[in-house]
Protein backbone atom coordinates (compact mmCIF):
# COMPACT_ATOMS: atom_id res chain seq x y z
CA UNK A 1 0.00 0.00 0.00
CA UNK A 2 1.69 3.34 -1.24
CA UNK A 3 0.43 6.68 1.13
CA UNK A 4 0.53 10.43 -0.35
CA UNK A 5 4.02 11.71 0.15
CA UNK A 6 2.39 14.86 1.78
CA UNK A 7 0.04 12.70 4.48
CA UNK A 8 2.91 12.51 6.88
CA UNK A 9 4.39 15.81 6.26
CA UNK A 10 4.53 18.01 8.91
CA UNK A 11 4.28 21.90 7.18
CA UNK A 12 5.70 23.51 10.54
CA UNK A 13 8.52 22.32 13.28
CA UNK A 14 6.89 19.37 15.59
CA UNK A 15 7.44 21.71 18.48
CA UNK A 16 4.83 24.46 16.85
CA UNK A 17 2.46 21.71 17.46
CA UNK A 18 3.23 21.17 20.93
CA UNK A 19 3.34 25.34 21.75
CA UNK A 20 0.57 25.91 19.62
CA UNK A 21 -1.59 22.93 21.66
CA UNK A 22 -0.28 24.50 25.57
CA UNK A 23 -1.39 28.04 24.61
CA UNK A 24 -4.75 27.19 23.32
CA UNK A 25 -5.34 24.41 25.92
CA UNK A 26 -4.57 26.75 28.29
CA UNK A 27 -6.27 29.36 27.04
CA UNK A 28 -9.22 27.87 26.78
CA UNK A 29 -9.13 26.26 30.69
CA UNK A 30 -8.75 29.95 31.35
CA UNK A 31 -11.77 30.93 29.48
CA UNK A 32 -14.04 27.81 31.16
CA UNK A 33 -12.97 28.33 34.14
CA UNK A 34 -13.58 32.36 34.44
CA UNK A 35 -17.46 31.57 32.57
CA UNK A 36 -18.04 30.17 36.21
CA UNK A 37 -19.58 26.36 37.58
CA UNK A 38 -22.34 26.40 36.20
CA UNK A 39 -21.97 26.87 32.56
CA UNK A 40 -20.15 23.68 33.44
CA UNK A 41 -22.13 22.00 34.94
CA UNK A 42 -25.66 22.37 33.45
CA UNK A 43 -24.72 21.46 30.17
CA UNK A 44 -27.67 22.41 27.98
CA UNK A 45 -28.02 22.47 23.82
CA UNK A 46 -26.44 25.39 23.94
CA UNK A 47 -23.49 24.30 25.60
CA UNK A 48 -23.20 21.20 23.39
CA UNK A 49 -23.01 24.39 19.93
CA UNK A 50 -20.60 26.54 22.27
CA UNK A 51 -18.82 23.25 22.17
CA UNK A 52 -18.67 22.60 18.75
CA UNK A 53 -17.98 25.88 17.82
CA UNK A 54 -15.10 26.38 20.23
CA UNK A 55 -13.60 23.31 18.47
CA UNK A 56 -13.98 24.90 14.95
CA UNK A 57 -12.94 28.23 16.11
CA UNK A 58 -9.54 26.99 17.49
CA UNK A 59 -8.56 24.46 14.95
CA UNK A 60 -6.50 27.15 12.82
CA UNK A 61 -4.95 28.22 15.49
CA UNK A 62 -3.62 24.79 16.64
CA UNK A 63 -3.08 23.81 13.09
CA UNK A 64 -1.86 26.53 10.80
CA UNK A 65 -2.09 25.48 7.51
CA UNK A 66 -1.05 21.70 8.36
CA UNK A 67 -3.96 18.84 7.09
CA UNK A 68 -1.37 16.21 7.33
CA UNK A 69 -2.11 13.15 9.64
CA UNK A 70 0.88 13.26 11.71
CA UNK A 71 0.25 17.14 13.15
CA UNK A 72 -3.22 15.91 13.52
CA UNK A 73 -2.15 13.11 15.53
CA UNK A 74 0.77 15.07 17.33
CA UNK A 75 -2.15 17.66 18.30
CA UNK A 76 -4.13 15.22 19.76
CA UNK A 77 -1.47 13.46 22.10
CA UNK A 78 -0.09 16.81 23.14
CA UNK A 79 -3.73 17.98 24.12
CA UNK A 80 -4.33 14.36 25.54
CA UNK A 81 -1.12 14.59 27.32
CA UNK A 82 -1.54 18.07 29.16
CA UNK A 83 -4.95 17.18 30.24
CA UNK A 84 -3.56 14.28 31.95
CA UNK A 85 -0.71 15.98 33.67
CA UNK A 86 -3.20 18.95 34.90
CA UNK A 87 -5.39 16.32 36.21
CA UNK A 88 -2.37 14.74 37.45
CA UNK A 89 -0.86 17.79 39.07
CA UNK A 90 -4.65 18.91 40.32
CA UNK A 91 -4.61 15.71 42.27
CA UNK A 92 -1.25 15.83 44.18
CA UNK A 93 -1.89 19.57 44.97
CA UNK A 94 -4.93 21.21 46.70
CA UNK A 95 -3.61 24.63 45.50
CA UNK A 96 -3.28 23.94 42.08
CA UNK A 97 -6.39 21.87 42.35
CA UNK A 98 -8.45 24.62 43.81
CA UNK A 99 -7.11 27.36 40.88
CA UNK A 100 -8.27 24.62 37.93
CA UNK A 101 -11.46 23.85 39.48
CA UNK A 102 -12.36 26.50 41.81
CA UNK A 103 -14.05 25.73 45.50
CA UNK A 104 -17.58 25.00 46.21
CA UNK A 105 -19.82 28.00 46.98
CA UNK A 106 -22.47 28.52 49.42
CA UNK A 107 -25.96 29.11 47.60
CA UNK A 108 -28.14 29.33 50.87
CA UNK A 109 -28.37 28.03 54.38
CA UNK A 110 -31.32 26.94 57.10
CA UNK A 111 -33.86 28.12 54.87
CA UNK A 112 -32.34 31.59 53.43
CA UNK A 113 -31.51 31.56 49.83
CA UNK A 114 -28.39 33.85 48.72
CA UNK A 115 -30.13 35.56 45.51
CA UNK A 116 -27.05 37.90 45.01
CA UNK A 117 -24.77 34.74 45.21
CA UNK A 118 -26.78 32.98 42.83
CA UNK A 119 -26.90 36.07 40.68
CA UNK A 120 -23.21 35.96 40.63
CA UNK A 121 -22.74 32.79 40.12
CA UNK A 122 -25.55 32.82 36.87
CA UNK A 123 -28.58 30.61 38.43
CA UNK A 124 -31.75 31.00 37.60
CA UNK A 125 -34.82 30.89 40.40
CA UNK A 126 -35.95 27.92 38.27
CA UNK A 127 -32.59 26.08 38.08
CA UNK A 128 -32.32 26.21 42.02
CA UNK A 129 -36.41 24.58 41.68
CA UNK A 130 -35.27 22.44 39.34
CA UNK A 131 -32.33 20.86 42.00
CA UNK A 132 -34.91 21.11 44.64
CA UNK A 133 -37.40 19.19 43.02
CA UNK A 134 -34.52 16.23 42.02
CA UNK A 135 -33.43 16.21 45.13
CA UNK A 136 -36.86 15.54 46.78
CA UNK A 137 -37.20 19.01 48.95
CA UNK A 138 -40.54 20.74 48.48
CA UNK A 139 -39.85 24.21 50.89
CA UNK A 140 -36.93 26.05 50.48
CA UNK A 141 -37.50 26.25 54.48
CA UNK A 142 -36.30 22.20 54.36
CA UNK A 143 -33.06 23.25 53.49
CA UNK A 144 -29.91 23.69 55.83
CA UNK A 145 -27.45 23.95 53.31
CA UNK A 146 -27.04 24.68 49.50
CA UNK A 147 -24.03 24.15 47.73
CA UNK A 148 -23.01 24.81 44.14
CA UNK A 149 -20.06 22.47 43.73
CA UNK A 150 -17.49 22.61 41.60
CA UNK A 151 -18.59 20.10 39.08
CA UNK A 152 -21.74 23.20 39.07
CA UNK A 153 -24.44 20.40 40.92
CA UNK A 154 -26.27 21.65 43.13
CA UNK A 155 -26.31 20.02 45.89
CA UNK A 156 -29.04 20.62 48.79
CA UNK A 157 -28.96 18.90 52.29
CA UNK A 158 -32.18 18.49 54.07
CA UNK A 159 -33.04 19.65 57.62
CA UNK A 160 -33.43 17.26 59.92
CA UNK A 161 -36.60 18.49 61.58
CA UNK A 162 -38.33 18.62 57.96
CA UNK A 163 -37.24 15.02 57.28
CA UNK A 164 -38.38 13.75 60.24
CA UNK A 165 -42.07 15.47 59.63
CA UNK A 166 -42.47 13.89 56.88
Amino acid sequence: MHLPADLLKLSMPWWEFILRACVVYFMLLTLMRMAGKRAMGQFTSFDMLLLVLLGNAVQNALLGTDSSVAGGLLLAATLISLNWLVGLVSARSAKVDRLVEGAPVLLGRDGQIYREVLRRELISRADFDRAMREQGIEDVGDIALAVLETNGHIALLQRHDAAGAR
